[in-house]
């Protein structure tokens, strides 16, 4: 991979985290509230299916 693909992903990624802050700041408020006051295990099963995700997503598109 190209250092310039990995910077233009990076990219993306930082436009998508921002739009939910920048467009709607009082639900990403709440959001982050409601998630930090989940259970420990439920946060690691999301981010493990999350990263499972995107590195089924990088397998394929690569």
């Amino acid at each position: 991979m190209k250092f310039e693909s990995l910077m233009l992903a990076v990219a993306l990624l930082f436009i998508i985290e921002g739009v939910g802050p920048l467009l709607f700041p009082r639900r990403w408020q709440a959001y982050l509230k409601e998630i930090s006051n989940q259970n420990q295990a439920v946060l690691r099963r999301i981010g493990g299916a999350f990263v499972t995700a995107g590195v089924i997503l990088l397998i394929i598109f690569s």
